[in-house]
């Protein structure tokens, strides 16, 4: 298990390493302004951090209030992300398209590609961390 301190350095190392890559890299591919896709970028993740408590706590509530267990099985995992992508796109689109007066469609081309990104990134990073700050040896389990 990691420290309380080491996954509060994980989550702000995360997020500084990605709007450091993703402001400019979605300012040229999408060609807006780098100062105003960062905006986005910020925003975005305030956002998605927000809907991720609240998406939590109502889709656990749906559970009990329907019976099913709260060890979710794996094709209640699959809907639980795409119920997830969903609400949080339909929260960020109208959002991106308003902030950088762009078409919806253009906003929901964005989306798809700040999506994609954090989901490479993701991967990539915590590969990286882990190499980086390994789980001391003292800690791990058999």
């Amino acid at each position: 298990m990691r420290t309380t301190r080491d996954r509060i350095r994980h989550a702000v190392l995360f997020e500084i390493t990605a709007l450091m890559i993703v402001a400019p890299l979605g300012g040229a591919v999408f060609a807006v302004p780098v100062g105003h896709f960062g905006v986005v970028a910020v925003i975005s993740s305030l956002i998605a951090m927000g809907w991720t408590y609240l998406f939590n706590l109502g889709f656990d509530h749906m559970l009990v209030r329907t019976g099913r267990p709260l060890r979710k099985t794996v094709p209640m995992r699959i809907l639980h992300a795409v119920a997830f992508e969903v609400g949080l796109t339909c929260l960020l689109v109208p959002f991106m398209a308003l902030y950088l007066g762009v078409s919806l469609g253009e906003a929901l081309l964005m989306d798809i590609g700040l999506t994609a990104f954090y989901f490479g990134f993701t991967v990539a990073y915590n590969w990286a961390y882990d190499a980086v700050f390994p789980i001391p040896a003292d800690i791990r389990r058999p």
